[in-house]
Formats: C-alpha cells, sequence, structure tokens
C-alpha cells in the first residue's frame, strides 16, 4: 500500500481528474502530428482515452491492486484501427507519464508531510507503470495492425479472383474493388502468369512490393499451380515491368495491353496461353502479341500437331542431320522474306545451295514455294513445330 501521505496527493488529483484529462489531450493535439487532425482522431475521442488513462494511472496510487492493462491495450487497438503510427501512440504515452508525474509533484507541494523519500519512491513507481504500460500498449497495436493486414489480405485476394473471374460487372462495385486493390479505375493494364515452382510456393516472391517502387500498382494471386497478376503501367514502363519478371527465373506469360478492367478474364486467358508456349523451358518470359500463332498453337495442340504432320510429315522423317538442315533453310528463308540470296548469307551457304534445299522441301512436302497459299501453310506449321518440341526452333 503507497504512503498515506501519496493517496492523499492521488486523491486529490483524481477530483479534478477530467480537467487533468482536458489538458493532456490539448497537449496531445499541439504536440503529436496524428493526434492533431480531427478527421483521423476526433478531439472527443483524445479526450476520453486521456482521462480514462489518467484516472487508472492516478488510482493506480490509491491502493495495491495490481496494474490494470485492461484501457492501455484498448487504446493501442483503437489507434492501430485508425491508422495512427505506432511510434506516435507510445509517444502519446510518454507524454501522459510525464503529465502525470508534474501533476503528482505540483499536487504534493500542497501536502507538507509527503517527504522526498516518498517522491523518490512514487517516480520509480511511476516509471514501472510507464513501462508495463508501453508494453501492453505495443502488444495490442501490433495484435490488431496483424488482424488487420489478415482481414484485408482476405478481402483482396476475393476481389482479385473476383476481377479475375468476371463476376465483378458494374461500374460501381468494379470502381470500389480498383480502389482496394490500388489500381487506377481506367488505363493500360496487363495479366501476367507464372508457374509456381511448386504448390503454395510464389513464383515471383516480392513482385508486388518491386513493382511499386516502381510506381507500377498491382494486385496478385496465388493457385495451385500458377501466380496469375494485373498490373497497370504506361508504355514506357513495360521495359521495367520484363526486367522485374524476367530476374525472377521463371516461366512467365504476358497477355496483350488492354484498358478495361472487365476484360481482365480474357486477358488471363490469353497470358496462360503465353506461358503454354514455353512447355519445355525452365524459364523465359513470353508475350502473346509477340507470337499469336505460337499462342494459338499452345491452345489446340492436338489440332496443331495433326496440322504440323500433314504440312511437314515427309520433312520430319528424315535423318536427323538432313531434317535439321532443311529445316533451318526454311526457317532461315522465311526470316530473309523469301531471298534465297540473303538466307545464303545468313548461313554462310552458296544462294543456289539455298535453292537446292527449297527445291527438295518441295518435292519432300509437294508444295509449291511460289504458291502463296502452301507458304502460308508451312510457315504456319514451322512456327508451331517449336512449340510443341517445347524447343527454341530448328535452329
Amino acid at each position: 500500500m503507497p504512503p498515506l501521505p501519496i493517496i492523499e496527493v492521488a486523491e486529490a488529483l483524481l477530483e479534478r481528474i477530467d480537467d487533468i484529462g482536458l489538458r493532456l489531450a490539448e497537449r496531445f493535439r499541439a504536440e503529436i502530428e496524428s493526434y492533431g487532425n480531427e478527421a483521423l482522431i476526433p478531439f472527443e475521442t483524445i479526450q476520453l482515452s486521456a482521462t480514462r488513462n489518467m484516472r487508472l494511472m492516478v488510482r493506480h496510487f490509491t491502493s495495491d491492486a495490481p496494474i490494470d492493462t485492461g484501457p492501455p491495450r484498448e487504446t493501442g487497438r483503437i489507434r492501430a484501427q485508425q491508422g495512427v503510427p505506432l511510434a506516435e501512440t507510445l509517444h502519446a504515452f510518454r507524454i501522459g507519464f510525464e503529465f502525470l508525474w508534474s501533476e503528482l509533484v505540483d499536487e504534493a507541494r500542497r501536502h507538507s508531510e509527503v517527504a522526498d523519500a516518498m517522491l523518490v519512491s512514487s517516480a520509480a513507481e511511476v516509471w514501472r507503470v510507464a513501462g508495463e504500460y508501453s508494453v501492453a500498449v505495443a502488444a495490442a497495436y501490433r495484435e490488431t495492425t496483424s488482424e488487420l493486414m489478415l482481414q484485408r489480405e482476405h478481402e483482396r485476394s476475393v476481389l482479385v479472383e473476383a476481377l479475375f473471374t468476371g463476376v465483378i460487372a458494374d461500374p460501381a462495385t468494379l470502381g470500389e474493388a480498383s480502389r482496394t486493390l490500388g489500381l487506377p479505375p481506367t488505363g493500360r493494364y496487363v495479366v501476367v502468369a507464372a508457374d509456381v515452382p511448386s504448390p503454395g510456393r510464389e513464383a515471383l516472391p516480392g513482385i508486388e512490393a518491386a513493382l511499386r517502387v516502381s510506381r507500377i500498382p498491382s494486385a496478385w494471386r496465388l493457385l495451385p499451380d500458377q501466380q496469375i497478376g494485373v498490373l497497370s503501367f504506361p508504355a514506357n514502363k513495360q521495359a521495367a515491368v520484363l526486367k522485374h519478371l524476367r530476374r525472377r527465373g521463371v516461366r512467365v506469360g504476358v497477355s496483350p495491353p488492354y484498358d478495361a478492367l472487365p476484360e481482365t478474364p480474357q486477358a488471363l486467358h490469353f497470358a496462360r496461353l503465353a506461358l503454354a508456349g514455353l512447355r519445355g523451358r525452365s524459364s523465359g518470359i513470353a508475350q502473346f502479341d509477340d507470337n499469336p500463332l505460337a499462342m494459338l498453337v499452345a491452345a489446340a495442340p492436338v489440332e496443331a500437331d495433326r496440322m504440323v504432320r500433314v504440312r511437314l510429315g515427309p520433312l520430319l522423317t528424315l535423318p536427323r542431320e538432313e531434317r535439321t538442315r532443311l529445316l533451318e533453310t526454311l526457317e532461315y528463308w522465311f526470316a530473309a522474306g523469301g531471298s534465297a540470296a540473303e538466307t545464303g548469307r545468313r548461313l554462310y551457304v552458296h544462294a543456289n545451295t539455298v535453292r537446292y534445299r527449297l527445291r527438295r522441301i518441295e518435292e519432300l512436302t509437294g508444295r509449291s514455294l511460289v504458291d502463296p497459299q502452301a507458304v502460308l501453310d508451312l510457315g504456319a506449321a514451322l512456327q508451331a513445330l517449336p512449340v510443341l518440341n517445347g524447343a527454341d526452333g530448328p535452329r
């Protein structure tokens, strides 16, 4: 039990505790930035909290009851919900205990029976209580922050899922979803799909934070087999996006750009087609618009396989060395715009050698390379071949 003179000092403070709480609240508002923001923390709530906690602290000096950390824990929870930084919340409690000590000393001067030794003992008790209060405030603040983060992540996850599945249709709900996800309501978007290394593990760990540093907003969802995300960025930041994706060293498919969030489900389909085009590779980035035909082949592999066998079947049955030589020549001929001379230059062979190989291809396939339809068919089959084989091509 505290000495009687100290109890009398505390009881005197309790008689004017409302005034003490008001003055403390005004000091909070003057010295702490967040507490001065009326929109963030109404002054009435500051005054109520200051008065309640001050009453609790003063009452501690009237009995030997254990410290009640309930009110400071409640303050910690409320400040976390209001978004007040923890440092400012703890600073408020430091100010509060300094204020309490000042009030105790001023009141003690009116009580001649209060000895200096009693004040020294009370000072030690004030700072002991301050320590326990601070621990309680910080613990409750962190617990609440974790709960809020989990709640927000759950909400974000649901909204991202709704965005990718097309559940969100009306403009009002879509606008609210975009604000919650941190995406602009209009702009230039792309969808990214990446193969995960194993179920439950992110393919692109830390990608959202990394993109945020580059001022590229995004929203992501982790599925058992893929990590998918929608990104918003201007065209001049495409290189930065690809750099972030490439450094992860995984397979990534990127949709064509689009300008309306309701188109996200279709963009996800395109991103997954682009990702399927990387079949057989350990890493790489495939953008749908880079090779739409390859994406379509990936979407219909059975039909594409039949097309390849019908158009290139005789070539594919040749011995490996001759098969590779002819397919390589045909590929370079397409790349050279149908010029035998340019093809020879790129392959380091004479143009007549190129022409001989092209005639051999015509004989085997039964299709003339001066027939536009035949050229179109062979070109499509040639582009489909590496996608089906999961390789870079006949080079």
